[in-house]
């Protein structure tokens, strides 16, 4: 009954937009204008401003301590924001990142969104720092984000007695937009790190986030903007050197490939590849799976990732809050990975086409691949499609297909639904609250029946209260092939529900306090017998004006587990069918990431399974802002268990370098005792001018083997090199 009449005030909240909203005129400009950060040219000081920013964090709705200038230009290419950042200690300024999508959460940073159909739901994002670094993004849905999608675009910014500026310069060829569209939606964040304060131009309400979009204000008078023809054309040259051990064997490929991206109208683009190469890409994060289900890798690939958020499903739109553990039911109707890898090993793509964007307000993607015969797999045609419907401002109804099996000489496909109603304005307030519904079913050669998967859920996420609920049920033959599911033969139900609130006279130096509370069931549907269920207690987690933060003391996590069958948790260590209870302790600390020396620490205590665990998490990080950072972590898991011991830990460290935000070093060293590999790679990124990159990529690998005295030595496994070059050519 609660659940709807949430669902029925959502429905009436969503009639138009708010009623004020912030409005300013975008200045025409003839003159050229050098993209340099220093806004000294007359057209910056002498065009109108846009007006004052204003504090959302720490005290909603006041008067920004720093002062903050935004002046927005255009010429019939681009699209020119100035920003001044003022700061009565300029010598305070923090930012250490240099890095193309970087983290910039340590840094001082100006964010900026452009929702250049006015739909209020998706926008255009970029942001940057005092160091001139180049983040930008995709927001769709009105809050989920994509921040691996990369566009063509220049930023620069200066630091001066007076605090920092930035002048960011996007191409119109760079934006999809409707040609006859004056009007786009704008906002703009500056964060001060070293005050964790936080002032916007509009949406400054605690538990209104940057991304949402129906909360932005406009920019106007936008007019006769050229895009050209739309088309970008991006050949590349690759090179791989390849050398393996035992036997020494050594393999050199080269190869000449073609990347096009084409407006077919000015919000439909179309995105193909040819004779595909992702040398250049970033290893995996290493992962040990100590639970029964299967583990997650996220997408890494350039040409999946641009505009990926068009197949993004309702299963991944409530997201737990940060100190709770994910549902451990995962479900992505489509998972981009499972295209071109096979057990870690790359499938060659002879090509790929793709189609995003928009008909009115419907949003479309298509994909198709084809991937080579070779020895891992022969060569198949892979597809999926997505549509998205939306309403009112927030609200959508949807569906999914897919075809195809990679791995596989079998008929395959998926057939999906899904549905979102969500308001900014819960009962005409300011409050967020959303209700998804969605159903799922696969179709495989030589599959019958037991092969759906459906759910629902509905959120109130905001600042000071969060709460939701969820249920979803996952039969035991659902198995999209071109999909991933962690756990299957099951009903979950969840229930959470956090209080955080900021002390309004910020006693201990405390800026906001996190309390949680989650409980989920899991139900064996064949059985009906209760398999998982567990319990998220946070009693303390306090975040500090200082940016340091007691994430836990002794949070509580009561843990039931049946065992339908023997589980080997660790190679040689099986725990036996039965009943198991436990509750692990959880304690964690992180220093502010201000500093220079930065360090975490966390520690999981008690009763594991059939015995006791401990889990250590350390992390340490120096930097020497803005160029370098050097950083060490450690996930460790000693488990005593009337079955066997066992250590599960994984090790890893970066160093990172950076000549500018447009040259960069990047080295990542890892090594897990599961599999006994210890890896390195060494990628060099060089952007000789936005949309042209040069990519140096070096790894190697040794293997932990028994040496002739019976010790622990590392072997060399093998040695890789890759190089890639890619230009644009823009019509």
């Amino acid at each position: 009954m609660a659940l709807a009449l949430g669902a029925a005030s959502l429905c009436a909240q969503q009639a138009g937009p708010s009623a004020s909203i912030r409005s300013v005129p975008a200045t025409l400009i003839t003159g050229g204008i050098e993209v340099d950060g220093v806004l000294d040219e007359p057209l910056w000081r002498d065009s109108p401003k846009i007006g004052e920013l204003v504090q959302r964090i720490p005290n909603s709705g006041a008067q920004a301590s720093e002062r903050t200038e935004v002046t927005i230009l255009y010429d019939k290419a681009n699209l020119y924001i100035g920003v001044m950042c003022y700061d009565s200690e300029p010598n305070k300024v923090l930012a250490a990142q240099m890095t193309r999508d970087s983290t910039m959460n340590t840094d001082d940073r100006v964010e900026l969104l452009l929702d250049t159909f006015h739909d209020r739901t998706n926008a255009f994002y970029f942001a940057t720092n005092p160091n001139g670094a180049f983040v930008d993004g995709l927001i769709f849905a009105n809050g989920e984000t994509n921040n691996d999608w990369d566009a063509i675009w220049n930023v620069r910014a200066r630091r001066h007695d007076k605090g920092w500026s930035a002048e960011f310069a996007i191409p119109f060829k760079s934006l999809n937009f409707p040609p006859d569209g004056a009007v786009w939606g704008f906002n703009i964040a500056r964060h001060i790190q070293r005050k964790l304060e936080e002032a916007r131009w509009t949406a400054v309400s605690f538990q209104t986030r940057f991304q949402q979009v129906s909360e932005a204000g406009e920019i106007t008078g936008l007019q006769n903007l050229e895009q050209g023809l739309s088309l970008d054309v991006r050949p590349f040259v690759a090179q791989r050197y390849i050398h393996r051990e035992p036997g020494g064997e050594d393999t050199i490929l080269g190869k000449g490939g073609l990347d096009l991206f084409y407006n077919i109208t000015p919000n439909l683009r179309l995105t193909s590849t040819f004779n595909t190469d992702f040398g250049e890409t970033e290893v995996d994060d290493r992962q040990i799976n100590l639970t029964r289900f299967s583990i997650f890798f996220p997408e890494k690939r350039t040409f999946f990732l641009q505009d990926a958020g068009v197949f993004n499903f309702a299963t991944t739109g409530i997201t737990q809050p940060g100190g709770v553990p994910p549902n451990g039911a995962a479900i992505f109707p489509f998972f981009s990975r499972r295209i071109g890898i096979i057990d870690g090993q790359e499938v060659p793509i002879d090509y790929g086409v793709k189609l995003t964007g928009k008909v009115g307000r419907t949003e479309v993607g298509i994909l198709n691949v084809n991937t080579r015969d070779n020895a891992l797999a022969g060569g198949t045609n892979l597809f999926a499609a997505r549509i998205r419907q939306n309403f009112w401002q927030q609200s959508y109804i949807g569906a999914i297909v897919t075809g195809g099996n990679p791995g596989e000489r079998l008929d395959s496909s998926m057939l999906g639904a899904d549905m979102r109603l969500a308001t900014a304005h819960f009962l005409g307030g300011d409050q967020n609250f959303l209700v998804n519904a969605w159903g799922l079913k696969s179709n495989n050669q030589g599959v019958h029946g037991k092969d759906a998967a459906y759910g629902f859920g509905a959120a109130f996420p905001n600042d000071r209260y969060q709460a939701q609920v969820e249920w979803r049920e996952i039969q035991e033959n659902f198995d999209p092939a071109l999909g991933f599911v962690q756990r299957s033969n099951v009903r979950m139900w969840s229930a959470g529900f956090s209080f955080n609130p900021r002390p309004k006279e910020q006693k201990l130096g405390v800026q906001q306090m996190f309390h949680d509370f989650f409980y989920r069931r899991f139900t064996r549907i064949d059985n009906g017998q209760v398999e998982t269920w567990n319990i998220n207690a946070t009693i303390f987690d306090w975040h500090f004006q200082s940016g340091d933060s007691v994430h836990s003391i002794m949070d509580l996590n009561p843990t039931y587990e049946r065992l339908f069958e023997p589980f080997e948790i660790s190679p040689g260590v099986v725990l036996p069918p039965g009943e198991y209870r436990f509750t692990p302790f959880r304690f964690s600390f992180a220093s502010a990431q201000k500093r220079k020396l930065q360090g975490n620490f966390g520690l999981t205590v008690g009763n594991f399974w059939s015995g006791t665990a401990k889990t250590v998490t350390t992390g340490l990080r120096y930097q020497l802002p803005p160029r370098f950072a050097i950083s060490l972590t450690t996930n460790q898991t000693f488990a005593s268990l009337p079955q066997g011991n066992f250590v599960a830990r994984i090790l890893s460290s970066t160093i990172d370098f950076a000549l500018s935000p447009l040259l960069t070093f990047r080295n990542l060293v890892q090594f897990d005792n599961r599999s006994g590999n210890l890896g390195l790679q060494s990628r060099v990124r060089w952007t000789i001018a936005p949309g042209n990159d040069l990519f140096f990529v070096f790894g190697q690998g040794w293997v932990q083997e028994l040496d002739e005295r019976g010790g622990l030595d590392f072997r060399v496994r093998d040695v890789r090199l890759a190089t890639k070059l890619q230009y644009t050519f823009r019509f």
